[in-house]
């Protein structure tokens, strides 16, 4: 199980408000405003109840105003006193218009800056998260699914900014109305805010209970979404595979079974969430119905007047929705907390750094291995103790076995995969590369993959994606040297020609050949080519090699082939056998010792005078 299935299982980790608010760069603002608008919408919604319950028990009952606080008697006599305003009951109602319209300004404000905000937030979000993982290690993404990835970086991404513009924006909304409604509550009566508030602490306490199993519930949930998009992914870039062998059957029924255990598990949090809400709707009815049946009856025994019941109605129903928001809060933090997690897996990731005072030293010197050593992790040894050096501007042919390390070899040079401090030393001109700026060293590296990749957009954009502003002469003489040329003109919209995904609209042959082409548009003093001549007919391979040698004969070249013609005019050739050295010396001198090299000659069907013969075609062309 690779790392990223496994982190689904560890504890919730720490620092998840340092992560979020990292996240809020560029929207913090927005979201105060948020804040702030809603406190002056909670705030101006006491103040309604307020003002009816004045209006019926002081200007209408005729009640005295010595019990209300002094800034609103003051305000009652600058308005004429109760005597005027009960002739005039047109104030009170416009009163409680104006203070409406401030309320509605105030929301309207409030969906509008949390709308900025949450889609700034979602902007961020994700720009962070895809910068930092271009700049994670080759081995992290060796070791975690693409799909589930992607899941990570939209889902959960969703997920939290739901939490944060939808729940914890209102947090402050929740707080001022709990306080302001209390308060207002005890100041009316103090036996029937007890008896409010008696079914509140039940209601927190199995919020609190239901927070764990709904973590739970949203962390498999989450797990197994992650797994459907994986195995999503890999269908759709393998579909040709897929139908090459038949198994469309197999694989429809997989992902049926793998969507159908998804599906359980959120009917599952449907069921959990419904018996949630459904208990917490009993609870809150019933304290509705306690305050309604009580009020009624401390009315009638004169304890609290007319006006002050229906005020304390009004204060109650603002007491119960937030309590039941915070009950909704808490669960959608178990969610929030699951994706937040998930999303600070790939964000505690490590990325590539340079060392300090990284160096920038020339490339065009003798690369040197010094007895290189490497395992992957988790796996057996893949080289052992392989030393070798490659002098400046000469080709050397590797040739080795399935699994033999030949890539590897590569993948270290290039520092795809770091070498272990123990393990050896890698130098280009006697500089190890461990010292040397990554952006240099790659930069001075070319580099066509054993599987070459191509993205789904046209042939020119793929051919120039290595060099910014690639020139048309440019460009013409990378295709050429890679023998691309006639198949570009034979093509309707020539460099204009829509790849397709990876490539799939173009043979093994001309992909091989299109990313050559593209590693040539940016020459290099070091051409690594990794297997990368085997989808090519002999003829075209030999004139590939032939045009490298004459365009670029001063850049080390470095040629992996199962091919022996492929490796017929290199300078040495080292034969690699289960990750050590076998043989190394030149072509001529291994196809007259017994070993690997032999071997494969002979059952290619070649001899040293075939050879002799090859490097002489070779030549001429």
């Amino acid at each position: 199980m690779d790392k990223m299935q496994t982190q689904d299982h560890i504890q919730p980790r720490k620092g998840r408000g340092k992560l979020i608010w990292r996240f809020l760069k560029g929207s913090k603002a927005l979201f105060i405003l948020c804040m702030i608008c809603a406190a002056v919408s909670a705030f101006t919604e006491m103040i309604i109840p307020q003002i009816i319950k004045i209006t019926i028990d002081n200007v209408i009952g005729g009640k005295g105003t010595e019990d209300l606080a002094k800034p609103v008697q003051n305000l009652l006599e600058f308005l004429g006193g109760t005597e005027v305003l009960r002739q005039r009951m047109w104030i009170m109602a416009l009163a409680v218009l104006v203070v409406a319209a401030v309320c509605a300004a105030a929301r309207y404000e409030f969906r509008v800056s949390n709308a900025k905000a949450s889609e700034r937030l979602v902007k961020t979000m994700r720009d962070t998260l895809f910068g930092h993982i271009e700049r994670l290690p080759f081995q992290w993404h060796m070791s975690n699914h693409t799909g589930d990835i992607i899941q990570r970086c939209t889902s959960d991404i969703e997920t939290t900014r739901n939490f944060i513009s939808e729940q914890m924006t209102n947090l402050i909304r929740i707080g001022i109305l709990l306080v302001l409604s209390m308060s207002f509550m005890f100041s009316m009566n103090g036996s029937m805010t007890l008896i409010a508030m008696l079914p509140l602490p039940v209601i927190m306490g199995y919020s609190l209970f239901f927070h764990r199993k709904f973590r739970k519930g949203f962390e498999q949930c989450d797990e197994n979404e992650g797994k459907l998009s994986a195995m999503a992914q890999e269908n759709l870039t393998g579909v040709r595979v897929v139908r090459a062998f038949g198994r469309e059957r197999y694989e429809r029924d997989r992902f049926d079974k793998q969507n159908q255990y998804y599906t359980s598990l959120w009917v599952k949090m449907g069921r959990l969430m419904s018996f949630f809400w459904s208990s917490s709707d009993v609870l809150a009815g019933l304290q509705i119905m306690l305050v309604v049946v009580f009020g009624v009856l401390f009315c009638l025994k004169g304890n609290i007047t007319e006006g002050e019941y229906i005020a304390f109605i009004s204060y109650n129903g603002m007491l119960v929705w937030p309590v039941r928001q915070l009950g909704r809060m808490i669960s959608e933090m178990s969610k929030a907390g699951v994706g937040i997690d998930r999303i600070g897996y790939i964000m505690d990731a490590e990325e590539e750094k340079d060392p300090e005072g990284a160096l920038k030293p020339p490339m065009d010197g003798d690369i040197c291995f010094d007895h290189v050593t490497f395992a992957y992790e988790g796996s057996k040894e893949m080289l052992h103790d392989v030393s070798l050096t490659i002098p400046s501007g000469t080709t050397l042919g590797i040739l080795g076995g399935t699994g033999s390390g030949k890539s590897t070899l590569m993948y270290l040079l290039d520092r795809l995969y770091p070498l272990p401090a123990d393990c050896g030393r890698i130098t280009i001109g006697g500089t190890d590369i461990s010292k040397i700026a990554l952006e240099h060293l790659r930069g001075n590296i070319g580099i066509v993959l054993q599987e070459p990749y191509l993205f789904s957009r046209t042939l020119r954009d793929n051919l120039g994606i290595a060099v910014r502003d690639l020139g048309d002469e440019e460009l013409a003489a990378a295709v050429r040297a890679a023998c691309l040329e006639e198949t570009i003109q034979a093509f309707t919209k020539g460099y204009d020609t829509f790849v397709g995904e990876r490539g799939v609209t173009l043979s093994g042959g001309q992909k091989q050949r299109a990313a050559i082409a593209r590693m040539l548009t940016r020459p290099t003093p070091i051409m690594i080519f990794d297997d990368s001549l085997s989808a090519v007919d002999t003829e075209t391979d030999a004139k590939i090699r032939s045009a490298l040698e004459k365009r670029f004969g001063s850049a080390t070249i470095i040629l992996i082939s199962h091919r022996i013609t492929t490796l017929s005019k290199a300078d040495q050739v080292l034969v690699l056998d289960h990750g050590k050295v076998s043989q190394l010396g030149t072509p001529a001198e291994l196809s007259k010792q017994d070993g690997l090299y032999r071997q494969i000659m002979e059952i290619q069907g070649l001899s040293a005078d075939t050879e002799t013969t090859e490097k002489k075609e070779v030549s001429a062309v």
